[in-house]
């Protein structure tokens, strides 16, 4: 079982120096992943230059582990999702990820589509909160969604075993997890 952490959270506020020592206590501890939260405050504020240069410090510590970029997109305007993005992608993140499960809102499909406009293909994308249906998982992997963060699983593999196995399958929609 591969073991992953997150840096920086909730709001990614922490220092810099800070999340290159997490991330450091974190690989010693045996992760192998980190979703690192992006400095909403500073994307908000316009403080691309900074932005990239935290998620780029928290890449080169990760030494070669897979580093998702948490936007917390519920928080973001269009032109910020947009932004931080991008600026995952030049400071050499392997992941965007929408969400943390904590600001409310989660993952839809417009801001999925603003991600992956904003990244060149070597960078994938998380869709995380709010995914709890099949169907939306399948809406998702049309955009080009690689991972999710669910807690409806159970409800979305019966529904897929349901479909595959030609019944009709609950068709319901986990309202009880985020």
């Amino acid at each position: 079982m591969a073991v992953g952490t997150v840096i920086g959270f909730p709001h990614g506020t922490t220092s810099t120096a800070g999340k290159v020592a997490e991330v450091r206590q974190a690989l010693a501890d045996g992760a192998v992943e980190l979703d690192m939260v992006v400095n909403i405050g500073w994307v908000r504020s316009g403080l691309l230059a900074e932005v990239e240069q935290d998620i780029r410090s928290v890449v080169e510590a990760a030494d070669g582990h897979i580093v998702k970029v948490i936007l917390e997109t519920a928080l973001l305007d269009d032109e910020q999702i947009a932004a931080a993005s991008a600026a995952s992608d030049r400071a050499g993140a392997h992941f965007v990820k929408t969400s943390t499960g904590f600001a409310g809102g989660g993952a839809n499909l417009h801001d999925l589509a603003i991600m992956k406009a904003n990244v060149g293909e070597r960078v994938e994308l998380k869709a995380s909160g709010g995914v709890r249906s099949l169907d939306t998982v399948l809406e998702m992997l049309a955009e080009g969604v690689t991972r999710f963060g669910t807690s409806g699983t159970a409800t979305i593999l019966g529904d897929l075993a349901a479909r595959i196995s030609g019944s009709a399958g609950t068709g319901a929609v986990d309202e009880t997890s985020y």
